[in-house]
């Protein structure tokens, strides 16, 4: 009679088994630190279709317990605060032209926030209520007072245009981001500023039949661009402005 398996074999091989998923559990748990959790989000933010971030899905992808994550990030706001913030820092890092070639600067920092926004919806919606506060978003604010700076903006002139190049390319692109990620046209250079034509009564809203075709036309990037040069163009005419002599002053010898 041959003898009975007496188990242990089976019990050791589950209980090794264990301890190597333990280990690569510590492992785990080991690699998974803010830059990691960061690449993580941006890698999911890019995924087709993500409109938003959640903390289990997150971890979902990472491998690890949710929770994981609140022991680097105390909250789901700081955890968006930095994955906003390192999309910035991308796009400042992304703007090549000499400094002083201003113009150039803002232009390059706007259409590389607009695309960067456009490939991950999911962080650059967050655009529009989250101040970070971190690295990104410093040098982003310093690029914009420095390419003013130097268009010859002085005090609330400099502050009120950073203001307002850093108000419209924000939420624009952020709004922009929303609405391609929606109608699924998120790699498209560009995309109908309306959804489909406004179908008016002339009788009653005669100025929109009159240019229907017009509207219909409108892409997003256009008007964000136009957006743009509307402040390089008013810095340009206030600095010229605060360069020109007080009326009744005394000329110059």
């Amino acid at each position: 009679m041959k003898d009975r398996p007496t188990g242990r074999s089976s019990m050791t091989t589950t209980s090794q088994g264990r301890a190597k998923a333990s280990r690569a559990g510590s492992a785990s748990r080991a690699r998974l630190d803010r830059d990691t959790i960061i690449a993580a989000g941006l890698e999911l933010a890019a995924v087709p279709g993500t409109t938003s971030i959640s903390v289990r899905d997150l971890g979902a992808r990472l491998g690890a317990d949710p929770t994981a994550i609140y022991r680097h990030f105390r909250s789901k706001e700081q955890l968006m605060e930095a994955l906003l913030d390192e999309l910035i820092g991308r796009c400042v890092a992304s703007v090549t032209a000499d400094p002083e070639d201003w113009r150039a600067r803002v232009r390059q920092l706007s259409d590389v926030t607009l695309d960067l926004f456009a490939r991950y919806p999911a962080i650059g919606v967050e655009a529009t209520v989250l101040t970070t506060h971190g690295p990104g978003e410093l040098d982003a604010v310093e690029l914009m007072l420095d390419a003013f700076s130097r268009a010859g903006l002085h005090g609330e002139d400099l502050v009120r245009h950073y203001a307002l190049l850093a108000s419209h390319t924000l939420s624009s692109a952020a709004g922009i981001a929303r609405a391609r990620s929606e109608r699924g046209s998120v790699d498209a250079e560009d995309s109908p500023w309306i959804d489909g034509p406004l179908l008016a009564d002339p009788r009653t809203h005669p100025l929109i039949t009159s240019v229907s075709t017009l509207l219909a036309d409108l892409q997003d990037r256009d008007l964000f661009r136009l957006g743009v040069e509307a402040v390089i163009q008013s810095a340009e005419r206030t600095a010229a402005a605060s360069a020109r002599p007080a009326s009744g002053a005394d000329p110059v010898d």
